[in-house]
């Protein structure tokens, strides 16, 4: 439990693996989880070290994995998850893992080429008979004018009756009719043919019509608009150029019938292989999924095997090899307390690999930080998770997660602090809660729904707040619950002779609690449900709200100033107690700390009686640092002015102490200044010549670095590379961040009134709305009211949204 307030305490290791058991041993190591690696070849390339052969290779078998899951997803198959995860592969068990893999790569790449040849091959055939289809009714205008076309051309004289025409424009009249017949995607169509028209000098004859249907681009396997067209030219040049051009455009060309038995003959024969086509496909896609199927049943298995595998090797790569001793060596940060769990770790790894000579662990002295660690449980998690979204602690500073267990949800609640929302909020998060060992909630993939499961109890204890916050303003779905009875009494205003029964005809009346018998004591719990009736409701709320906010965020504030001391202590650091502790509490109690006071000061002192002559806060506020008064403002207390000026002075001076204070100290100290006592203790760096040397130490010197010479050492190495420019800069920049931090994160925390203001304003909107939607289903309304309720009804898509989220949760518990 101790983890949880500070990290876990840390040791620097050093880990002496036998060659043949390395990675059996780190394989264990892996599944603890408790070991942080070191890289003993910083200098070494990714590509020089001693494992990168079997890295290269746990890289293929990913790459072969990811098709195998691609081609598994693009067949809508599930893939099984285990309970348990597997662990790393026995080397021995590799080969067999890896020509498994391959093989079924193999096989599918095979399945899925012939498949594409074959679907390749249906789509031209389609495409074929679609095109003898739609230029089936080209065909008698072709005929009719190519016979037309031939009679003309009988007609013109021969080239010995008239010479003076040339031969080649002869030829030209004289050539056959031919046709070219295909498909042009419908975006190419108006650009095909104008090039048809200028490239053929209007030789040609175009004639084209869409398909009824829409059919596959080969490019984008998706559905297309395709024309069919058919190009009727003279001769065989300008056939080569309508040629050359579909080659350009892309068309799909085809050949074209010279009569209508051979059309009709061809279709016939397409349409048979069509339907053979069609029936292979489907044995080929038949057996391509049972070869799926199985591949789904391992590839979960294999995709977890193969990365701790690669995790395994990576990490050796991280050792150094012992030439002499035939053995790995490794560095580890791992925790005090598993020291002994890491040796039983070791020696399970040297018993599976049956090595001769076990591996070993030896703890090692060192004077550098050692990495945070912090336990979480399935509680605390998501907590840790928003401490770490700002940033990781340092080594065994005070974790503040266990307090964010109850701030984080309490200052949420207080902007949404109403008793109907928190109670349905609660309600989805115990859901959750309960149903937290469902496999298909803890592996899901959807993000939506992952994020709101893994803050189950983040969202149930904002839900519970939620619900406190709401009895205490009184709100439930923007409505007030008069459980205890109202504290105020009506009747007592008409006993005392204040109101007549001429007042009830004025549509505002003021309860006077000075009267006797108007308020008949304090509500028990929460605010009054009386004032869900005031004109001035929203003024009272206001102010009462935007003072709690105050109050909250400085209590806040301070705490985590507070926080910070116990570091001081702990780190033995007592000049930053006296030099930053001190004169930040200070300036953050002069002057926030002030105004709170002044406001619970104000509620006790004053009462109803002598409300008219309270004082403004707000005014004494900036008469504070402005140095004035003002007459028409009363005093809360004798001698106010003369202590708010004190104030002011004693925080204008914690800022020169905050700014130079620490950087001074550490100067005189670094530079032949009197110490009083330990100045730092930690890791202390030992010589570590030999193992006698190492034996000679007591354990407590080697992890607390408490010898003489080691604290001499270590002071003559800071006092080296003491920097006071830096120093000086470091603690400026802290000084200026927190002075305007304390200003403008005191009025961030005024966000807790206005969002909780939103919130009821909005709920009462929508509690109006429904109102009118009721009244609008039992009456007739005008055009302009039945407009009205349809832009109300929309307000109502946040409910719409959560409802289809439930909807989501329960199918799939």
């Amino acid at each position: 439990m101790g983890s949880l307030f500070r990290s876990e305490t840390m040791c620097l290791a050093q880990l002496f693996l036998q060659s043949g058991s390395a990675y059996d041993c780190v394989s264990e190591l892996g599944e603890m989880g408790l070991a942080e690696f070191r890289d003993l070849n910083p200098h070494v390339s990714a590509f020089q070290r001693k494992f990168v052969g079997e890295v290269k290779k746990c890289e293929e078998l990913e790459r072969i994995l990811g098709y195998l899951v691609q081609e598994i997803k693009k067949a809508d198959i599930a893939v099984p998850e285990a309970s348990v995860r597997p662990t790393a592969p026995l080397p021995k068990h590799v080969l067999e893992i890896q020509e498994q893999l391959q093989k079924l790569e193999s096989e599918l790449k095979e399945v899925n080429k012939n498949k594409e040849k074959l679907q390749k091959n249906l789509l031209e055939l389609t495409e074929y008979v679609h095109m003898l289809r739609v230029t089936k009714s080209f065909v008698q205008r072709s005929s009719e004018y190519e016979t037309s076309s031939r009679a003309c051309y009988e007609e013109f004289p021969t080239i010995e009756k008239e010479s003076l025409m040339d031969y080649t424009c002869m030829q030209r009249l004289g050539a056959k009719l031919g046709f070219i017949s295909g498909l042009v995607h419908y975006a190419k169509l108006e650009s095909f043919e104008k090039m048809l028209w200028r490239a053929c000098k209007g030789y040609t004859i175009l004639t084209y019509r869409e398909l009824d249907e829409f059919l596959k681009d080969p490019d984008t396997e998706e559905p297309t608009k395709w024309f069919v067209f058919l190009v009727s030219y003279w001769g065989d040049q300008i056939g080569q150029k309508v040629k050359k051009i579909c080659d350009c455009y892309h068309c799909h060309m085809y050949p074209y019938p010279n009569s209508a038995e051979e059309r009709q003959e061809i279709i016939s024969g397409l349409n048979t292989r069509i339907q053979d086509l069609h029936a292979v496909i489907n044995q080929t896609d038949d057996y391509l999924r049972q070869v799926l199927f199985k591949a789904s049943e391992l590839v979960y298995k294999w995709v977890i095997q193969v990365k701790k595998m690669k995790a395994i090797y990576h990490v050796l790569n991280f050792c150094s090899f012992d030439v002499t001793n035939k053995c790995l060596i490794a560095e580890v940060w791992c925790p005090v307390a598993d020291l002994q769990n890491l040796k039983r770790a070791l020696e399970e790894g040297s018993r599976k690999s049956g090595a001769s000579v076990p591996s070993f662990i030896n703890r090692i002295p060192s004077n550098e930080t050692p990495p945070t660690l912090i336990r979480t449980n399935k509680f605390t998690a998501g907590f840790q998770s928003i401490v770490d979204a700002y940033g990781v602690g340092t080594y065994r500073e005070v974790n503040p997660a266990p307090y964010t267990i109850i701030t984080f949800p309490f200052l949420f609640a207080v902007m949404f602090g109403d008793f109907g929302h928190g109670l349905l909020m609660s309600l989805f998060a115990l859901v959750l809660v309960l149903y937290e060992n469902s496999p298909k909630l803890q592996r899901t993939q959807d993000e939506f729904m992952k994020a709101f499961f893994e803050g189950r109890y983040i969202i149930l204890l904002m839900g519970l707040f939620s619900v406190y916050t709401g009895l205490i303003y009184n709100d439930c779905f923007s409505k007030s619950l008069n459980i205890f009875g109202s504290s105020w009494n009506v009747s007592a205003m008409f006993v005392a002779g204040v109101w007549d029964n001429k007042d009830l005809s004025n549509q505002y009346l003021t309860l006077d609690p000075n009267v006797t018998g108007v308020v008949m004591g304090v509500y028990p719990f929460g605010i009054d449900p009386i004032w869900n009736l005031a004109s001035n409701r929203l003024t009272f709320l206001n102010s009462f709200k935007m003072k709690m906010s105050i109050i909250l965020g400085v209590v806040h504030m301070t705490f985590g100033v507070v926080l910070s001391a116990f570091n001081y202590l702990h780190f033995k650091k007592n000049y930053s107690l006296f030099l930053v502790f001190f004169p930040e509490l200070i300036f953050m109690m002069c002057i926030f700390g002030y105004l709170v006071f002044m406001v619970v000061f104000k509620w006790l002192a004053w009462s109803a009686e002598k409300s008219n002559t309270a004082p403004s806060i707000l005014l004494h506020f900036i008469n504070m640092f402005m140095f004035t008064g003002n007459d028409n403002n009363y005093l809360l207390y004798t001698g106010q002015t003369g202590f708010q000026i004190f104030l002011v002075v004693l925080v204008f001076l914690c800022v020169p102490v905050l700014l130079f204070g620490k950087p001074l100290y550490l100067y005189w100290q670094h530079h032949g200044g009197q110490t009083f006592g330990n100045y730092r203790k930690g890791y202390t760096l030992v010589h570590r010549g030999s193992e006698e040397e190492l034996s000679l130490l007591r354990p407590h010197d080697l992890e607390e670095g408490g010898s003489h010479t080691g604290h001499e050492a270590l002071r003559e190495r800071e006092k080296e590379e003491f920097d006071v420019t830096e120093v000086f800069m470091n603690q400026a920049i802290h000084t200026i961040e927190y002075c305007l931090g304390c200003v403008s994160n005191t009025a961030s925390y005024l966000r807790l009134w206005a969002l909780s203001l939103a919130h009821a304003r909005k709920c009462c909107l929508h509690i109006h709305s429904l109102k009118l939607i009721w009244q609008s289903s039992r009456s007739n309304l005008s055009a302009v009211q039945q407009d009205f309720r349809i832009v109300l009804h929309f307000q109502w898509g946040d409910m719409k949204k959560y409802y289809e989220t439930w909807l989501y949760i329960m199918d799939h518990m």
